[in-house]
């Protein structure tokens, strides 16, 4: 190479012209290597470009069940649970005045019948109260989540991360209704149509959502 100054040849790798003393331009340093390099973007196939659609699709589309929709699957239920009841009282009934006239030549008939009958409608209450826990509960926190009514309707009962709840959730959400039942002009059943997210009182002692299939 020669000196850009007076022209005289120099070494390669000389710092100064031998000649007049300039400083020699040395060699360029390589650029310092990136400290990462992103990786090429994946490249969709056919197979799996679809996939995330077809995934969001599959997921089910579910909202917080309303007032009728739960006011209808509640009477579907009442049905369930009564008919056994009122057959069960029927029969207990029978007995009992069958049991009265049996008895009539011992003390005074319309006595005893009228104790046999008082008998036959506190089991009958007591049966109810059983009844109506072991339906519910068992029922919702089943696979199903739901009862017949609910199921028929498509609603199910989860807790608030939208889970299967436990049978002991469920019998303290089915212990819930009675104070429920105590509000006066049903208050606690109708704040499941105007709560954010459709909960009854007994819901929200319980921390149980009621949903629907959409």
């Amino acid at each position: 190479m020669f000196c850009s100054k007076c022209g005289t040849a120099v070494p390669e790798g000389a710092s100064f012209c031998s000649a007049c003393g300039q400083p020699m331009a040395g060699p360029q340093p390589a650029a310092a290597p990136s400290a990462y390099t992103p990786p090429p973007a994946p490249v969709s196939s056919p197979q799996t470009a679809g996939q995330p659609a077809a995934w969001a699709a599959a997921q089910p589309r579910v909202a917080y069940a309303g007032f009728w929709l739960r006011f209808v699957a509640v009477l579907i239920d009442g049905v369930i649970i009564w008919i056994p009841l009122m057959i069960l009282l029927a029969i207990t009934g029978i007995g009992a005045a069958l049991s009265g006239a049996i008895s009539a030549h011992s003390g005074d008939p319309t006595e005893i019948v009228g104790a046999l009958f008082g008998m036959a409608f506190l089991a009958m209450i007591g049966l109810f109260v059983v009844a109506r826990w072991l339906y519910f509960a068992a029922m919702e926190s089943s696979a199903w989540q739901a009862t017949v009514g609910k199921k028929v309707l498509g609603l199910y009962v989860t807790d608030m991360a939208g889970q299967r709840i436990s049978f002991g959730r469920a019998t303290g959400r089915n212990l819930g209704k009675f104070i429920t039942d105590l509000i006066p002009l049903a208050i606690g059943y109708i704040l499941a149509g105007i709560t954010e997210k459709k909960q009854a009182l007994h819901d929200m002692i319980a921390s149980c959502l009621v949903l629907r299939k959409l």
